[in-house]
């Protein structure tokens, strides 16, 4: 019986590496009816929203989909279609495993393999925002001016950021039975809960309850301005990172240049019974349709839906042959290249020398 899953095919490169990738994920064996359908840039043109219910729907029935990555407007337009799947489907778990992979010249960081998992639902990018001079700004500046002596400018624009108790809870608690399924060591929990004691202090006190419960594995903390220099120093000091939203989208790009790259770093978002998983770049617009940029984090992303799936001997198949052609050189776009001045090879090429290798 094939695995009914949804395909987000996505915009820019998008269906360039998802073609790559589920050209690989036919040779693993494993069998899957595709329900394909269209969000961003090309779903506006065709639906009018860059989201269109149907797609909702198809994902709640189906409860896992492939995504290729989608562009999202920085500053205007409509909000990310990203956040918009993790609200709607309640993927309150974002996992970004980064490893080093032997042949990746482009980073002096070896042996890394760090996991982070990153609160998706709350925090500054709920979306509640006020702009500069709105009736709700003005009524904010005075609620804050009432409670503080401290002047605040009229002319702000407002972010609000919350941190709950349950979505903590349900975060740590994710972080801490999957350091257990995979046999991590340790899991930190990171905040800025000296300066922000009434939400990162919460998710830290909250933290601290969840890690009792699970005494075989390491609990630590770390502030997240010293992580990101401990980080830089000695990545293999951490194991598995559990962040709220705002600092997970950091750190998780911070560690995939530990790893070479964000070409190299696959993603998931995971809520009770639904998972969808893409890459963590973005949709390279500029190189659409040129077989040109690397499909390595869709299909990284494509071995984590495969182990989601209980499938790890085609995920083992999978991820192997995928670290031989990164290892072997030859094989890869120009950005995995470990000779500037040799050739590189395109999109499509990549799947071809992955599935060779697979069998």
């Amino acid at each position: 019986m094939p695995y009914k899953v949804t395909l987000l095919p996505g915009d820019g490169i998008g269906p360039e590496i998802t073609e790559a990738t589920l050209r690989v994920l036919e040779a693993t064996s494993v069998k899957f009816d595709w329900d394909v359908f269209t969000v961003g840039e090309a779903a506006i043109a065709k639906y009018g929203t860059p989201l269109p219910e149907e797609t909702i729907e198809s994902i709640r029935k189906n409860k896992v989909a492939l995504k290729g990555p989608v562009t999202t407007p920085i500053g205007t337009g409509f909000r990310s279609v990203n956040v918009a799947l993790r609200k709607k489907l309640d993927l309150y778990a974002c996992l970004r495993p980064c490893k080093s992979y032997k042949g990746v010249v482009t980073t002096p960081y070896r042996d890394v393999d760090l996991v982070i998992v990153r609160e998706n639902t709350e925090d500054l990018y709920i979306g509640i925002e006020f702009a500069k001079d709105s009736a709700e700004a003005v009524q904010l500046y005075d609620l804050i001016k009432k409670s503080f002596k401290d002047p605040l400018r009229k002319d702000a624009g407002y972010s609000i950021k919350t941190i709950s108790e349950f979505g903590t809870r349900r975060i740590v608690k994710y972080a801490f039975d999957y350091a257990r399924k995979y046999k991590r060591k340790k899991v930190t929990a990171v905040s800025k809960a000296n300066i922000m004691k009434f939400t990162d202090g919460l998710f830290l006190s909250v933290a601290r309850e969840v890690a009792k419960d699970y005494p075989e594995i390491e609990y630590d903390e770390v502030l997240v301005d010293a992580l990101c220099m401990r980080l830089v120093r000695d990545p293999r000091q951490y194991d598995v990172l559990v962040l709220p939203n705002l600092y997970g989208d950091i750190i998780s790009d911070l560690c995939a240049g530990l790893v070479g790259g964000l070409g190299l770093a696959p993603g998931a978002n995971i809520g009770d019974g639904v998972a969808l998983f893409e890459p963590t770049h973005g949709s390279a617009p500029k190189y659409t349709g040129m077989n040109k940029v690397s499909p390595m984090a869709q299909m990284l992303s494509a071995v984590l839906m495969l182990r989601y799936l209980n499938e790890d001997k085609a995920a083992d198949k999978m991820e192997n042959a995928i670290a031989a052609v990164i290892a072997e050189g030859k094989n890869v776009t120009y950005d995995l290249r470990q000779d500037r001045n040799a050739p590189s090879v395109g999109t499509s090429q990549v799947a071809d020398a992955i599935i060779t290798k697979m069998k």
